[in-house]
């Protein structure tokens, strides 16, 4: 049998309306809320945003889009009876029909999907704070100006639209250091020049890369070359895992980022393949020397060529210095070259899709997919003037 209600509107009816919302939650999600009354450490949804963004709901690891959909049926918020409306003094002694409040009314669900943090904002909060190793003395009047103001990893983790796991690993990625409670990016010059003393350091003390005594390094680097140790410790954490006072290093992690700090030398001034290598593997030392792969650049560097030359150079051209907006860095990417190779663009777009799925679909959005005996090419679905 059907059970039956009464209604009757709550007094504050038109101060509650609006202020209910409808959230459809992903199984994850979901599963994080349901084992919360149980765990230690429950988990805690963030919802970030200032009054200029679209808002983001993030978890510890993951952050989502909020998208607002119009539902074709209308929900009604409800709540028991409080026992002192008019509702329950009308009703009958015989009459036992549960009473209910009508709250307010719904017309809309939010959805929730994944999507890439918004890490690009790290670039403008941290403009102008690089350490280049230099220790300046600021005046008086320096530190009291905005510019000089710093920006604390709180301040960051409370206006970056970005999950605090993702947050931590866009700091580890993009070399930002916290120096005495300050956030500083690492001067590219300075860190490339700091990777090829730490392995010198290692051939210098005969120290094992798989298993270096940490204390024996930072103090090796702080007396030789004037490292100070909170930046030698969390440049070694960056390339390697510290664990039980020892060092393993990342070899390919290292070669890699000593590789695109010589590349960076090569934004305007294009360099050979075999010069770049030459000088690469000169860098890394004979013990990491074939670790040198261009493969190890992808996503950071194009070929070009010269009409006075038939051979190819590579130019330092990062994916990280290109528009966040899909269809912009589409824009910039076709006009940079009117044809890519599934292989070559697909770097390029890594840091703007969630997955390899999202990214099919932005490259079938956007471009146009040739079958060729080299394998796949894309060009421009719109034209972009050069």
């Amino acid at each position: 049998m059907t059970s039956e209600y009464d209604f009757a509107f709550s007094p504050a009816s038109f101060d509650e309306h609006g202020s209910f919302k409808l959230l459809e939650l992903p199984p994850e999600v979901l599963g994080l809320i349901e084992s919360a009354a149980t765990a230690t450490n429950p988990s805690t949804l963030t919802i970030k945003g200032r009054s200029n963004e679209d808002a983001v709901l993030c978890t510890h690891d993951t952050t989502y889009t909020m998208r607002s959909v119009l539902l074709s049926n209308s929900v009604l918020v409800v709540t028991a009876s409080e026992g002192d409306l008019q509702l329950e003094k009308d009703k009958g002694p015989e009459e036992e029909r549960e009473a209910v409040i009508l709250r307010d009314q719904i017309n809309e669900v939010i959805e929730l999907a994944k999507c890439v943090p918004k890490l690009h904002q790290l670039t403008g909060l941290l403009r102008g704070k690089e350490y280049d190793g230099e220790e300046e003395d600021e005046t008086e009047d320096e530190q009291d100006t905005p510019s000089a103001s710093p920006v604390t990893y709180q301040a960051v983790r409370n206006s970056v639209q970005a999950s605090d796991a993702e947050l931590d690993r866009g700091l580890r990625d993009r070399r930002i250091l916290q120096l005495n409670g300050e956030l500083r990016p690492t001067s590219p010059s300075y860190l490339l020049r700091l990777l090829e003393l730490i392995l010198n350091q290692l051939v210098a003390h005969s120290l094992k890369p798989d298993a270096a005594p940490l204390d024996t390094l930072t103090t090796a680097l702080a007396d030789a070359d004037d490292v100070p140790r909170a930046v030698s410790g969390q440049v070694l954490s960056w390339f390697g895992t510290i664990a039980d006072g020892k060092w393993t290093m990342d070899a390919s992690a290292l070669v890699r980022e000593i590789g695109l700090g010589i590349l960076r030398e090569h934004r305007h001034d294009p360099v050979t393949e075999k010069a770049l290598l030459e000088r690469w593997r000169e860098a890394a030392t004979d013990a990491f020397a074939e670790l040198c792969e261009l493969r190890l650049l992808a996503g950071n560097c194009i070929t070009t060529s010269s009409l006075d030359t038939s051979a190819e150079r590579l130019r330092y051209f990062p994916s990280s210095a290109l528009p966040v907006d899909p269809a912009a860095r589409f824009g910039e990417l076709f006009l940079t070259r009117a044809k890519w190779k599934g292989d070559d663009i697909a770097p390029f777009l890594a840091d703007i899709a969630v997955d390899s799925k999202e990214r099919d679909k932005l490259l079938l959005k956007y471009a146009r997919a040739m079958t060729t005996p080299e394998g796949i090419w894309y060009t421009a679905r719109a034209q972009y003037a050069s």
